[in-house]
């Protein structure tokens, strides 16, 4: 595959030898998951080997996804299963920032000290309702739930759980118009926060086909709403923050390695990291050099440093 680097020498192809004198200068990498590491339930060639040489060589890493969909937990467990090891026992969930843990951080900054216990509605995941519940945050409208009586005053009339201070919306394959009317009578009483997970469109599934992302969620109930979410997930500074917090990171030191220019490319950008495109995943050259070329600035924003066709390239330069 051809060079795609521009005349201001981002997006270059990550050589052994360019690989080697970057990691000589890193201290952490953060990967996205979904694309990067695996596709589905199937690990990309490779991967897991990297991982394992740059722990082996001292590295800290850390996972950063948008998915709200799984706790901390589940996406270590994931990572043990496919081959990407990591901590066991207690804290075999510490390299993972998903955006339900990274919400539930949230939501605990900002709902604490109100004198009465916080709680949510949640138009979310299972997880999303346990990744709150950990740090004290009760939950309510997780699951189906269908419209009640025949029509708006009905509707209207249903009552509402006391005492809801926001309205969290991820993933949710019980979306429906039920809980988007619920939403909007939340956000109607005062002071009731909006929080999305992140905004992403899509999801990508395997063999290229893809369905509708919590980004649509999420416009749903802020158009219904006429209100503007506080998203916590990439690119988000938020989640950075919420890694760099419990990590120590430097900037400086750290790389992001992602698929997806709007998000992952787009946050390393945002908070001073080297970046890395992995081009198994969502976004291609193609999309890179079109973004070098736009007359946009955002869009200029959203080059990496580096590309590579899988993380699997990263092997030659970790090998003694």
């Amino acid at each position: 595959m051809a060079e795609a680097g521009g005349d201001d020498g981002r997006c270059v192809r990550l050589s052994a030898d360019r690989a080697q004198a970057l990691l000589a200068d890193v201290d952490t990498l953060l990967f996205d998951c979904d694309g990067v590491l695996w596709r589905g339930e199937t690990a990309v060639p490779g991967a897991p080997e990297a991982l394992t040489a740059l722990r082996a060589r001292g590295k800290r890493l850390g996972f950063v996804t948008n998915n709200s969909s799984k706790t901390r937990e589940a996406y270590a467990e994931k990572l043990k299963r496919l081959g990407f090891g990591g901590p066991a026992g207690p804290g075999a969930g510490l390299e993972v920032f998903g955006t339900a843990y990274c919400a539930a951080l949230y939501l605990r900054q900002r709902l604490e000290g109100g004198g009465v216990p916080a709680k949510a509605y949640v138009l979310g995941s299972p997880a999303l309702a346990a990744e709150l519940e950990a740090v004290g945050i009760a939950s309510v409208g997780v699951g189906p739930e269908p419209l009640q009586g025949a029509g708006p005053g009905d509707w209207l009339a249903e009552p509402l759980e006391p005492g809801v201070g926001a309205v969290v919306v991820g993933f949710d394959p019980h979306f429906s118009y039920a809980k988007l009317t619920k939403a909007v009578r939340y956000l109607q009483q005062p002071g009731c926060l909006l929080v999305g997970t992140n905004m992403d469109n899509r999801l990508p599934l395997e063999g290229g086909s893809y369905i509708a992302g919590t980004g649509c969620l999420v416009r749903a109930v802020e158009m219904a709403a006429q209100r503007q979410a506080e998203i916590i997930g990439k690119p988000s500074r938020f989640i950075f923050d919420c890694v760099a917090k419990e990590f120590g990171l430097n900037p400086d030191r750290t790389v992001m390695v992602g698929d997806r220019l709007d998000t992952d490319i787009l946050l390393g950008v945002t908070c001073g990291l080297k970046t890395i495109l992995t081009l198994t995943g969502v976004s291609s050259l193609e999309d890179v050099k079109g973004n070098q070329q736009s007359d946009c600035s955002s869009r200029n924003k959203m080059v990496p440093d580096f590309y590579v066709d899988s993380i699997a390239d990263l092997i030659p330069a970790l090998e003694d």
